[in-house]
């Protein structure tokens, strides 16, 4: 009898068992999400990012992307890279901002040329730039000292490289760059002109142009260049600034780079690294204008202060990043900023550094971010900026690249 009982016993207990799994499930309800969430996820659906980006043919609108406290910047552009049996890419635009700045760009740039191989760009950009800020020459500078200037260029670059193995490139760029500097258009400040003299802002009373060539290094192995989250990025360049007027404005720049990013969580998690050096070397009795100095202040550096805060011969800087996936479409961070500048080369150490410090979010679609918002803290106060690009924007190689003004 006891023998027969134990099957009875089995099929109750598993009937018990399907019971609760029943009421359980009656129970679920559909997980729910933020408004941001979705938003996010409505934008993806649609395709709205792709939509804008694709354009027409190659006709699109161009959006942001202007210069920092330049204004929303807005205007046509054409974009290819499928040209030549997708051996070209190919980009012509032209913009206007919120503020009255001008930005125009011309750019045909080589795609898997001998199996990418090589390298090849031409760049050509034109900024007309009336209410760039300026606060006196120095890491000491006042921030009650700001005033403003106009600057007014055109440029035209040329660049080639060769990958001699994957991920190092090595090569070398000529360009010409014409520039005329002026009195600032911004009516709330003085012109910087009227506040600081030749000898603290030199090139600011005679104009000139500059033909410029060097060579660079690169090594990259980013897993994703328009939104990386594992790999790195290393770069070193030496660009020589010849004086077309001979005005005494001549000098040699030497830029280094360098980009480390440290996934974990199934890249859901990544710790962003970033440090950058910028020197200058005088040719003999000669100085660098001031138009052409490193500055440090702003979106893509130190996020607590204001935008081109602290500038002179020299730059440190260096930059941490702790991002996570919040959902699919959105990234949180909090980082950290550091650096200076400095009007000898001797100075480059870590001691006198400005810091700054905040939060941010990253909403990305395609493994691109296509809108950046960061607030960021110093002992000058809070900043807030909303960016069309990542944090650690990539820049054009060769000649080019060392331009203060993209």
């Amino acid at each position: 009898m006891g023998l027969l009982s134990v099957p009875a016993q089995e099929a109750t207990r598993e009937e018990l068992i399907q019971k609760e799994r029943r009421e359980r499930a009656a129970q679920l309800r559909p997980e729910r999400v933020s408004r941001w969430e979705e938003r996010i996820r409505l934008l993806k659906e649609k395709k709205i990012p792709e939509r804008i980006s694709y354009g027409y043919n190659g006709l699109r609108v161009k959006l942001g992307g202007m210069i920092t406290q330049g204004g929303f910047g807005l205007g046509p552009e054409y974009f290819r890279d499928d040209l030549l049996n997708g051996k070209l890419e190919t980009q012509a635009a032209w913009q206007i901002s919120t503020r009255g700045y001008q930005r125009g760009i011309l750019r045909l740039r080589s795609k898997d040329w001998l199996g990418g191989r090589i390298e090849a760009e031409m760049l050509s950009m034109s900024h007309y730039y009336p209410k760039i800020q300026f606060y006196g020459p120095g890491p000491d500078s006042r921030k009650t000292g700001r005033s403003n200037f106009l600057l007014d260029d055109n440029s035209a670059d040329w660049s080639l490289g060769v990958s001699p193995v994957r991920g190092l490139l090595l090569g070398g760029s000529t360009g010409l760059l014409w520039i005329n500097a002026g009195a600032g258009r911004d009516r709330r400040f003085a012109s910087a002109d009227q506040l600081y003299t030749p000898q603290e802002m030199p090139g600011i009373d005679r104009q000139t142009n500059f033909h410029r060539y060097g060579s660079f290094l690169r090594v990259n192995y980013l897993d994703n260049p328009a939104g990386p989250r594992a790999g790195g990025f290393y770069l070193f360049q030496y660009n020589r600034y010849d004086d077309r007027r001979g005005l005494g404005y001549g000098f040699n720049l030497l830029e280094t780079e360098f980009r480390q990013y440290i996934p974990f969580f199934n890249q859901r998690r990544v710790i962003a690294l970033r440090g950058r050096t910028l020197l200058t070397d005088p040719h003999a009795g000669e100085t660098v204008p001031f138009y052409l100095q490193p500055w440090l202040g702003g979106p893509d550096d130190l996020r607590g202060f204001r935008p081109f805060r602290f500038r002179d011969r020299n730059s440190m800087l260096l930059n941490a990043e702790y991002r996570w996936e919040v959902f699919a479409g959105l990234d949180m961070a909090i980082f950290a900023d550091a650096g200076k500048v400095f009007p000898r080369r001797g100075q480059l150490n870590f001691s006198r550094l400005e810091k700054s410090y905040g939060f941010g979010f990253r909403f990305n679609a395609r493994n691109q971010t296509f809108l950046r918002m960061d607030f960021g803290f110093s002992r000058e106060g809070f900043q807030a900026w909303f960016k069309f690009n990542d944090v650690f924007p990539a820049r054009p190689l060769g000649t080019s690249s060392t331009q203060p003004y993209q």
